[in-house]
């Protein structure tokens, strides 16, 4: 006697926590030949705010923690990711509609950027801080802090390794991360939001929207409470607009990039969502 199949329900990540969407609206999710393969919740106005409200609460912890703690926590990401690696070849097959070498590879380059930045964690501020000369008897450092709560549309055209590759380095330097997940492509996000909930990332530091970024990055842009915003995977959308929202509360924004490689680990990544204290200290005359 076959067995029936047991549907999953995908639904948002939103303070350590996974609801559905206020709106109760969700969408179908394809596989690649057209066949259904779950329904993910399409997130409102309402689900962004309270994503922002997790992720400003999540702050001063996150941010607080040593450089050495945050590295360790971003290293166990990549552990758990590697225990449920099958789990994800399986589903960006079937979404991509790629073979399995392709799908494992793009899993096995998603763990190796989530080790790659948590080995940064506490060696950038080393790189992007300075000891800076001055004509007097001082000492002047400048030492990078993080900007606080950064939303990311993270690129559209992949199902996990996009997603990890925009929101990793804004995890780094102590940043608390909304992240906007493929709407073709979601359910390896939230898939992944399954790993950082039974790992050790603090609730309400990485929360997830699914649904439509055309609909939820003007709410985004615009919130008050969001200090930058990351349109590496908006370059469909009308980011010039999203850009003039975000300046209408000096907010930071990294425009969209192209390309099957956008958003390739780099240190800038990290550097682009800190912001610069510069500390004057007298010297001993002795």
């Amino acid at each position: 006697m076959s067995r029936l199949a047991v549907p999953k329900t995908y639904k948002l990540y939103i303070g350590g926590a996974f609801p559905r969407s206020e709106s109760g609206r969700t969408y179908e999710v394809l596989a690649a030949d057209g066949s259904f393969l779950a329904n993910a919740a399409r997130a409102s106005r309402k689900d962004a705010r309270d994503a922002i409200v997790a992720a400003r609460a999540s702050v001063s912890g996150w941010a607080g923690a040593t450089a050495y703690n945050r590295g360790q926590v971003l290293y166990r990401i990549a552990e758990l990711l590697e225990g449920r690696r099958g789990q994800f070849v399986a589903e960006i097959e079937e979404a991509e509609g790629v073979t399995r070498a392709v799908a494992s590879a793009q899993v096995d380059e998603a763990i190796d950027r989530w080790v790659w930045y948590a080995g940064w964690a506490d060696k950038y501020a080393q790189v992007a801080g300075n000891a800076n000369p001055v004509a007097g008897p001082y000492f002047n450092i400048s030492v990078p802090e993080p900007t606080g709560v950064v939303a990311v549309v993270v690129p559209q055209h992949s199902s996990l390794l996009g997603f990890v590759s925009a929101v990793a380095p804004v995890l780094v330097a102590g940043n608390t991360v909304v992240a906007v997940a493929s709407e073709r492509f979601p359910l390896a996000s939230i898939s992944l939001a399954e790993v950082l909930a039974t790992s050790d990332v603090p609730k309400g530091v990485v929360n997830v929207l699914t649904g439509s970024p055309a609909e939820i990055a003007p709410w985004l842009a615009s919130h008050s409470d969001v200090n930058a915003l990351d349109l590496v995977g908006a370059g469909d959308l009308d980011w010039v607009s999203l850009e003039v929202q975000a300046a209408d509360t000096l907010k930071r924004v990294l425009r969209p990039e192209s390309g099957a490689d956008a958003a390739a680990p780099a240190l800038g990544r990290i550097a682009a969502f800190t912001e610069t204290k510069t500390v004057w200290h007298t010297k001993s005359l002795r």
